[in-house]
């Protein structure tokens, strides 16, 4: 944009949530120290600063935290570094050569960057995703709108409430809500099976005497100025709802919890491919997108069902970008993961074959007394050995090159 000078950094990373956090630091920590990160919101932190429930940190720090102090940790890094970042600013573009423009409360302000680091997050489905017939009355949210509303805010949004799907917020939100003296009548999932983690189902609906309605779902929302009622159905194995098993449900709030999409839209402005499973880029083990020198991590990449998961993978791309920054290449990676139907994804979707890398992957559907198969030229190059896999955790399968074979495709699959 003209009138405009373009700073020069090595690093820009776009998003200030956990993900941003981690792999600022872990470049800090390689000897990249001329970087900057750019969040939208007044403060860092992300998304966590309204997920005041514990269970964070376990698998990152060994003990659990709530989701502000699991990202107090990492923002007193970042200041104890003297880390530069810009808070109350939007990203409007990211470019293929890796300028970057943002709306601060100085003005529109340009970076030229070596590297860019996409760790926006995610965003909530909405209603308009769903088409549910009616009319648009006051009361009905998306699970996070009524999170901030209560964690942030200190208002309460609902008295009597139902909530569709059984993603992970709606469940603790039926357990938050509860707690501050709603009545939840009953949590309804379209797919015969839960889409949150088993211990939310145990902790925030068991506990609580919430029950969870599968293979169920509302069409019809009921009420013009405020929400009065919804009509829920049962749905056949196409999801399609099933005449006669309609059912009326008082209630003066709707919550959705029907699912996370990432937030690409600048991605797709700079060129980078997504992948139509995940909803975010297609990216390789050093988690580079096909425009080289722009990565991604985090909930912009896939959506994750643990926060430290997504501090890990940071932690890993910053390792990667920061190699990228000192040599100006990475490793080739001409290996592509493949997958059958029994697989719902992977991420990285190819790799070198040089060195060990870990696929993150979840299943399709519900498997019992299952493996995780990977095969190249139908040889078994990994396994993993599960009790049950579900869609809602993320399985970690590490692949050892010593068991590849040059550069063949390779096949993941589940096996019964």
């Amino acid at each position: 944009m003209e009138g405009i000078k373009i700073e020069k950094v090595d690093v820009v990373i776009v998003g200030g949530g956990p993900a941003g956090l981690a792999a600022a630091i872990k470049l800090y920590e390689k000897g990249i120290r001329n970087l900057l990160i750019i969040e939208r919101e007044k403060q860092l932190g992300g998304i966590l600063r309204q997920c005041i429930h514990d269970g964070f940190g376990l698998t990152r720090f060994k003990e659990t935290l709530s989701g502000p102090e699991y990202a107090k940790r990492f923002i007193d890094q970042v200041e104890a570094r003297g880390i530069p970042y810009l808070t109350d600013a939007a990203v409007l573009e990211v470019t293929g050569s890796k300028v970057v423009t943002a709306a601060t409360r100085e003005g529109l302000r340009q970076w030229q960057a070596k590297a860019v680091i996409l760790t926006m997050g995610c965003r909530e489905r909405t209603r308009g995703a769903l088409g549910i017939p009616g009319e648009r009355p006051t009361g009905v949210f998306t699970a996070g709108v009524a999170q901030a509303y209560i964690n942030l805010y200190n208002r309460m949004p609902a008295r009597e409430v139902v909530i569709l799907g059984s993603g992970d917020i709606g469940m603790i939100m039926a357990r938050r809500l509860t707690l501050e003296g709603a009545h939840v009548q009953a949590v309804f999932e379209i797919q015969p099976y839960p889409s949150g983690l088993p211990r939310n189902i145990e902790q925030c609906l068991h506990d609580y005497g919430i029950p969870l309605y599968l293979s169920h779902t509302v069409t019809a929302i009921h009420g013009r100025e405020r929400l009065t009622g919804v009509t829920v159905s049962k749905v056949d194995g196409h999801m399609k709802p099933i005449p006669g098993t309609e059912r009326e449900y008082s209630c003066d709030t709707l919550i959705l919890s029907v699912g996370l999409l990432p937030e690409n839209e600048l991605s797709l402005d700079a060129g980078v491919c997504l992948d139509e499973r995940t909803r975010g880029a297609v990216v390789d083990e050093h988690f580079q997108t096909n425009v080289e020198g722009i990565f991604a991590a985090g909930n912009v990449l896939h959506v994750h069902d643990l926060v430290d998961f997504v501090s890990l993978e940071a932690e890993k791309l910053a390792e990667a970008a920061a190699s990228y920054i000192k040599d100006g290449k990475l490793a080739p990676c001409p290996i592509h993961v493949r997958t059958d139907r029994s697989i719902n994804h992977t991420v990285p979707q190819q790799i070198s074959g040089t060195g060990k890398v870990s696929l993150s992957l979840r299943v399709s559907r519900p498997f019992e007394n299952c493996r995780i198969v990977v095969r190249q030229d139908d040889m078994l190059v990994a396994e993993k050995k599960m009790k049950k896999a579900i869609p809602a955790e993320m399985i970690q399968l590490p692949i050892c090159p010593e068991k590849l074979a040059g550069h063949s495709d390779l096949e993941v699959s589940v096996e019964c």
